[in-house]
């Protein structure tokens, strides 16, 4: 993760003198347990900004569509989240919202009060341990609803048991390349978690342009405000809401897991490193989330080719794109112009975009307030919080394709000095092909490599750490894949599987989930994985060479990891400086 050298500014303090402008006005609504379940239903909870009304359906309660800050249209497009508006009425909270604005990326979970079913054959429910599954009965297809800008709203799933209190908190960040990604997906449904006693909590954030961008208008506009990285200051937002809110629904705002996928693990660790997010969790999970610069993270705000990942700053990008939509000028005037385009005008851009002309698309920001440094600047000074982090990535982990080659010698050639030992590990006998050579390149120095590197990172400054690579591939996928894809584990996770191509899942992929959600809900709870009837895992120790693996076959263990060779030259090749094979204009998307 990049740095701009001359315009880091390291956190001097904690969030009380950090939380800025609107961030600050949202973190000091009402006060933490002063909400409750109201004693005439347990589906009707009162928060700060009013009453609730949910859904309990199969032992849950699903509270869906909470607004937890306003709709960030019209002059607040690019603004930090503001307060949302209170209500007097009791309010609905049964429909899921809109997703934000980007292209289509699917419909809601089913259950607990969802719009509708899932299609035929999709989230089938784990069975009782010796069961057979049970296929869901058909249903209607859900009636999404479109993407929007208006949407900064949540979901809360939590046990039907009205006297439970104190439960651990779970708060999934979404996936999506920065750039899509939503709450409201069939896979991560917070069902399957609140059965185990875990309150679960999907917000929406900002993507795209909307999410992130800058401009020299919108730096020099209310100066106090944070700039640039509003998908990241939604997430804060959110989960300042939970600190406020959540004892509401019986959660315990003291033992807050924040856990992501993807973009959403990269979020993870920037919440790590950000002084705006202290104590606002307790523990992480980062699920192929890296963690190393380059992948999807911060670019300068604006300064040119001070960044050899992101030569192009994120105020050239942001005039780049105000020029492709014929705004000319840097003012406010152009400013205001950016503003009065539609929604489908910034989420679509230029009407014919020049190929290989300026980038116009941008990733995280180093702004200097929200984002002071890239965790990995963060995590080399050891300025990460200490607090225990699960984390790990899949054994066909190869989202991105950063690793480009024509032949193996071309691909050799890219660990430098380091080639020969690259031979080695990857390819002994010279028997294996390109391709499979390219993906797992592409696996390591995207995800396996990056979470060996923050898990040391953490277990040397004293945190527990649990590394993992998931192995599991679906009994009716395993003839299409080589190995668990990227986002592979989540249903297994959530407990969500659905039918893949060859079929309903098996009764030995409802073991894996089950196995694994019980990992995920004993680490959520109490900082430690481990739990009865659970193949120990050990706690990771920086250089130890182990790994926690869910293995090809179902079983899960601890062992010598037999990627070390792989890693260990992919760390001398990164750390050499060595980070994208791209030939864009920027590398950076």
């Amino acid at each position: 993760m990049r740095r701009e050298r001359n315009e880091r500014a390291r956190a001097s303090s904690y969030p009380r003198r950090l939380l800025l402008g609107s961030l600050a006005g949202l973190a000091m609504a009402s006060a933490i347990g002063t909400t409750a379940f109201t004693q005439s239903s347990p589906s009707i909870v009162k928060i700060d900004s009013g009453e609730l009304q949910g859904e309990a359906a199969d032992g849950v309660v699903s509270f869906k569509g909470i607004p937890f800050a306003a709709p960030p249209v019209g002059e607040l497009r690019w603004r930090p989240p503001q307060p949302a508006a209170k209500w007097t009425e009791v309010r609905q909270a049964t429909e899921f919202p809109a997703d934000c604005m980007q292209g289509r990326f699917g419909g809601p979970p089913p259950g607990a009060g969802g719009r509708a079913g899932a299609p035929p054959g999709q989230n089938a429910t784990p069975p009782a341990q010796g069961t057979a599954p049970t296929p869901p009965p058909p249903a209607a297809p859900p009636v999404a609803k479109p993407p929007s800008e208006d949407c900064l709203y949540l979901n809360v799933w939590r046990p039907a048991d009205s006297s439970a209190r104190n439960l651990p908190v779970m708060v999934w960040i979404y996936g999506g390349g920065f750039t899509g990604g939503s709450s409201s997906q069939p896979g991560t449904s917070g069902v399957g978690f609140a059965k185990q006693g875990v309150v679960l909590v999907a917000m929406n954030y900002r993507v795209g342009r909307f999410g992130f961008f800058a401009f020299p208008a919108l730096s020099s506009e209310r100066p106090d405000e944070t700039k640039g990285n509003y998908a990241y200051m939604d997430q804060i937002a959110a989960l300042q809401w939970v600190k406020r809110n959540i004892a509401a629904f019986g959660g315990n705002p003291n033992n807050v897991t924040i856990f992501g996928f993807s973009a959403g693990g990269v979020s993870v660790h920037s919440m790590l490193a950000s002084p705006m997010a202290r104590g606002l969790f307790q523990k992480a999970i980062v699920e192929s989330g890296g963690s190393r610069d380059s992948v999807l993270t911060a670019r300068p705000m604006r300064k040119d080719g001070v960044d050899p990942n992101y030569p192009v700053s994120a105020e050239t990008i942001g005039i780049n794109f105000a020029k492709s939509m014929g705004i000319d000028g840097t003012d406010q005037a152009a400013l205001a112009k950016l503003r009065a385009l539609s929604a489908e005008e910034i989420q679509r851009g230029p009407a014919q975009p020049v190929a290989g002309g300026p980038p116009v698309e941008t990733t995280p920001i180093l702004d200097g307030k929200l984002i002071t440094e890239t965790a990995e600047t963060a995590y080399k000074a050891g300025r990460q919080p200490r607090v225990p982090l699960m984390l790990g990535s899949n054994s066909a982990d190869t989202a991105g394709n950063r690793v480009r080659a024509r032949s193996k010698e071309e691909l050799w050639a890219r660990y430098g000095q380091w080639s020969a030992e690259a031979k080695a590990a990857y390819d002994p006998d010279g028997t294996t092909d390109l391709v499979a050579l390219v993906s797992r390149a592409n696996n390591d120095f995207g995800q396996a490599e990056p979470a060996r590197f923050a898990a040391d990172a953490f277990a040397a400054k004293g945190s527990p750490v649990y590394l993992y690579r998931f192995s599991y591939v679906q009994a009716s996928m395993r003839d299409r894949m080589p190995g668990a894809p990227h986002g592979g584990e989540i249903g297994f996770a959530f407990g969500t599987l659905s039918a893949g191509r060859g079929g309903a899942p098996a009764p030995e992929d409802f073991a894996v989930s089950r196995m694994a959600q019980a990992y995920w809900v004993n680490f959520a709870k109490t900082g430690d994985p481990n739990g009865s009837g659970l193949t120990t895992w050990p706690r990771h120790a920086a250089g130890d060479g182990q790994i926690f693996e869910f293995r090809p076959d179902g079983s899960a263990g601890s062992g010598p990891d037999a990627w070390k060779a792989r890693l260990d030259v992919t760390k001398k090749a990164t750390e050499s400086g060595r980070r994208d094979d791209s030939t864009r204009v920027d590398a950076g998307r």
